[in-house]
């Protein structure tokens, strides 16, 4: 099997609008999909000597991506907004990227990527979501779309498990019916 290559030069050209349309789905905020995509591409920089070939550039970049949205959102729910939490696999600032690649799998998100490229479903999920109460959406993306744990979640926004259960419930009849009015006429 042949070795990926990088070629940060085309980074924006060819990825931007992809890492764009997974971005705003995520974060429901233009601006902030911008700095992250913009951080994403930063990142890949910094550890572009840990790339090892074995994922194909635009999945490397978006696994570097979907860490910055993990972190975008334990930052924005810390308590007083005081420390960005970050999950690291290693301490060595040398192998520092080799997490991508070695998490970079995941045949499920694949297929819901692969979902999500359809613009007008994209732009109907989207919407839906936007007209959810705030913690409604928060929750709901935390859980479904970046696969936070219950615990994770609940500590992080100070809630039970049993009130995280109540909120998805609603948020998935508000999505459903919004959905059935808007998307499957």
């Amino acid at each position: 099997m042949p070795k990926h290559q990088l070629d940060p030069n085309n980074w924006v050209s060819l990825y931007s609008d992809y890492l764009f349309n997974y971005t705003i789905t995520r974060v429901n905020n233009r601006e902030i999909a911008q700095d992250l995509i913009s951080e994403t591409f930063l990142a890949g920089l910094k550890s572009m000597a840990n790339f090892k070939g074995e994922a194909s550039e635009r999945t490397w970049l978006i696994s570097i991506l979907k860490r910055k949205i993990i972190d975008h959102y334990r930052k924005k729910n810390s308590k007083k907004g005081k420390a960005e939490v970050r999950m690291s696999y290693n301490s060595d600032a040398e192998t520092e990227g080799d997490w991508l690649e070695e998490r970079v799998a995941d045949p499920f998100d694949k297929t819901a990527e692969d979902t999500m490229e359809n613009s007008e479903l994209g732009e109907a999920i989207f919407s839906c979501l936007s007209k959810l109460p705030e913690k409604q959406a928060e929750v709901f993306k935390m859980k479904t779309i970046l696969g936070y744990e219950t615990e994770t979640i609940c500590n992080e926004l100070n809630i039970t498990a049993s009130n995280l259960w109540v909120i998805i419930h609603r948020a998935r009849t508000a999505l459903a019916e919004c959905m059935e009015e808007n998307w499957l006429k």
